[in-house]
C-alpha cells in the first residue's frame, strides 16, 4: 500500500514536471480559457458525426487551436476543423491531421515502439522541451504536434524524430508559441 503511494507521487510529480513548462507564459486567466476551449473542442468533436474524436488530438494556446492526429479520409479532417471552428473562443485553427489509411494489429504494435522511441530521443535532447510536445506514430509515419517555444526547437524535434530507427517520414504539426 505504501508502495502504491509512493508510485502514485512520484507520477503525478513527473506528469506536473511536464505540464508546467506548456503552460507557465501564460497568465491563470489565459490558462482557464484555453482549458475551457480546449474541452468544448474536444467535446464537440465527441459529439460530430462522423469524427474519430478519438484520434484527434486538441491543444489550445491564447485563443489559436491545434488539431492533430490521424484519421482515415480527407472528410474526416475537413469535418473535424469545422466542428473544432464553430466552437466559441476560437481564435484561429491550425489543422494539422494526417490523413492515413487504417493499420494491422502487427504495425500498430511497431507503431507503439517508433513513438516511445521517439519520446525518449526528444526528452533525451538537450535543446527540446519534450513536454511540450505530443507523438503520434501510423504506418511509421511519425507526428510531431504541439506549441514550441522557439523555431530552433521546432526544427531540433524533428530533426531528432527523422534520425529514430523506424521512422519512415516525420509529419510536422509544431507551431512556434507567438511573441507576446
Amino acid at each position: 500500500m505504501k508502495q502504491n503511494f509512493f508510485t502514485l507521487i512520484a507520477a503525478c510529480a513527473f506528469a506536473f514536471a511536464f505540464a508546467v513548462p506548456a503552460q507557465a507564459d501564460k497568465s491563470a486567466g489565459e490558462v482557464l480559457d484555453d482549458n475551457t476551449v480546449n474541452a468544448s473542442v474536444k467535446a464537440a468533436l465527441v459529439g460530430a458525426k462522423d469524427v474519430p474524436s478519438t484520434d484527434i488530438q486538441v491543444e489550445t494556446y491564447r485563443g489559436a487551436v491545434l488539431l492533430s492526429g490521424f484519421v482515415e479520409t480527407e472528410a474526416m479532417k475537413d469535418k473535424a476543423a469545422k466542428v473544432a471552428q464553430g466552437v466559441k473562443g476560437v481564435q484561429k485553427l491550425h489543422n494539422a491531421i494526417a490523413v492515413h489509411p487504417k493499420t494491422s494489429m502487427g504495425t500498430k504494435l511497431d507503431d507503439t515502439v517508433i513513438t516511445s522511441k521517439v519520446k525518449t530521443a526528444l526528452m533525451g535532447d538537450a535543446d527540446v522541451k519534450s513536454g511540450q510536445i505530443n507523438v503520434e506514430t501510423k504506418g511509421g509515419i511519425v507526428q510531431l504536434a504541439g506549441f514550441v517555444t522557439g523555431e530552433g526547437m521546432r526544427k531540433r524535434a524533428l530533426e531528432v524524430a527523422a534520425k529514430v530507427e523506424g521512422v519512415k517520414k516525420v509529419e510536422n504539426a509544431l507551431y512556434v508559441k507567438p511573441a507576446e
